[in-house]
Formats: C-alpha cells, sequence, structure tokens
C-alpha cells in the first residue's frame, strides 16, 4: 500500500466502523463496540502476517507451521464461544481437525490443486476459518436447543434412550441451520457475490476461467469440511447426561 493511499484507506474503514458502532448503540445492542475492535484487531493481524508470509509462503515447513497457528487460534475461538473447559476444547479440535484435513486431503489427493506450499496455505487458511464459523455456530445452535427442550430430551432418556438418541432430532435441526449461510453463499456465487478467493486470484494473474476453478474448488472444500465438522460436533456433544448450562 502506497502512503498516499494510507490516509483514505483509514478514514474509509473508520467511518465504516463508526457506522456499525453507531447503529448498534442507538439500538442498545449489547458489545455495541465489537465491530470496532474486530476491524482494529483483523487490520493489526493482517499486517502481521502479511509481513510473516511474504518470506514463508513457499517453504511448506513455515507453511505447516502457520496452518497450525491458525488451527489453535481457531480452536480457541470457538472454543470461546461454547465456554471453556477440556471437554469443549477436545471436541472443538475433533470437529475443526477433522473437517478440514478430510477436506485438504481430498482435494490435493485427487489433483483438483496443485499440491503446493502456495496453494496449501491458501486453501488451508480459508476452511480452517469457515470450518471454525461453522462448528461454532452447529454448537451454539444444538446446546441452547437442547437446554430449551431439555424436558423432551429427559423424557427419551426417562423412556431408556441412549443420550445421543434422544438428542437426534435437536442435532440434525443444529447441522442443517448452520449450514444454510455456507449454502446460500454458494448458490449465489457470481450472481450476488464475487468471493474474496476469486476476486484475489484475478488479481494475482489468473485468467477469469482459472480463478473461477480455484474458486469452486474451494467452495466445495468449505461445504465439505464444514459438513463434516458440523456432524462430528452434535455428534461428541451428543453425549449429554445432564442439562446444558448454554454456550
Amino acid at each position: 500500500m502506497t502512503p498516499a493511499a494510507l490516509g483514505p484507506t483509514l478514514v474509509g474503514i473508520l467511518a465504516l466502523c463508526a457506522v456499525s458502532v453507531g447503529v448498534l448503540s442507538l439500538a442498545r445492542i449489547p458489545q455495541w463496540w465489537a465491530p470496532f475492535t474486530a476491524v482494529a484487531r483483523a487490520a493489526v493481524q493482517l499486517a502481521a502476517i502479511g509481513l510473516i508470509l511474504s518470506g514463508v509462503i513457499t517453504d511448506i515447513v513455515w507453511v505447516a507451521l502457520a496452518l497450525l497457528v491458525m488451527l489453535s487460534v481457531a480452536i480457541a475461538t470457538s472454543t470461546h464461544r461454547l465456554g471453556w473447559s477440556t471437554r469443549h476444547v477436545l471436541v472443538v479440535a475433533s470437529a475443526i481437525v477433522g473437517g478440514a484435513a478430510a477436506t485438504l486431503l481430498v482435494v490435493f489427493g485427487s489433483g483438483a490443486l496443485a499440491p503446493t506450499p502456495r496453494y496449501l496455505l491458501a486453501i488451508g487458511g480459508i476452511v480452517i476459518g469457515n470450518t471454525m464459523a461453522i462448528t461454532t455456530l452447529t454448537a451454539r445452535r444444538f446446546l441452547q436447543a437442547v437446554g430449551e427442550q431439555w424436558d423432551q430430551v429427559e423424557g427419551w432418556l426417562a423412556l431408556g434412550a441412549g443420550p445421543v438418541d434422544a438428542t437426534r432430532a435437536l442435532a440434525r435441526s443444529a447441522v442443517h441451520a448452520a449450514l444454510v449461510p455456507s449454502i446460500d453463499q454458494t448458490k449465489t456465487t457470481g450472481l450476488v457475490t464475487l468471493p474474496g478467493a476469486f476476486v484475489g486470484a484475478v488479481f494475482g494473474g489468473l485468467s477469469p476461467l482459472e480463478a473461477g476453478r480455484f474458486q469452486v474448488v474451494v467452495l466445495a472444500a468449505i461445504l465439505t469440511a464444514g459438513t463434516i465438522a458440523a456432524v462430528l460436533v452434535v455428534r461428541l456433544l451428543g453425549d449429554v447426561q445432564r442439562r446444558p448450562l448454554g454456550p
């Protein structure tokens, strides 16, 4: 970024944050300052990661280390949303790592993308981030539903059903609801949105057709990883013995 572009960029970002914070504050929404702090953190983190990755993007060892850091932060973030406990850490880690790892194995094992450090970092980061979001949404919705409908779950348990069977309908509903945003975004790609991976690939010099190929692989990977993670997280959380305290 040139010095001449830095000033207008900062003004624009601050203006956008001011609008978000102002609307939430006027509506008296809890944590109305969250958009500003989130954008500020994102700016600092992207600046730092940009400096770091400029020197390691072609080194598979450093790329693997970067992905490990991404996974650790994703697990910590999702666990924080559910409430810290050893069980939640293990459940979230299993879901995110399982979904992301299985998906990346298919992507590179099938030859859909060349197994280069650059592609591994690009698609790995995207998949991990989206898997984290889907895991959080699924787990929170599931725990909330179990808490709200505990009488129904307890009734099934009293009739002799196992915990997983007693919460099966709630688990299916949570998985479906959590996947809706990703499915809708995928269905409307090119009509409603131009995804960042596509735009970035075009700006990076790829032809629109090649960028579109990369984007379709990314979208399919996001849905696959999210699906695996969502099903895993409700399966692992489904072994309830008492009413959840809530996410």
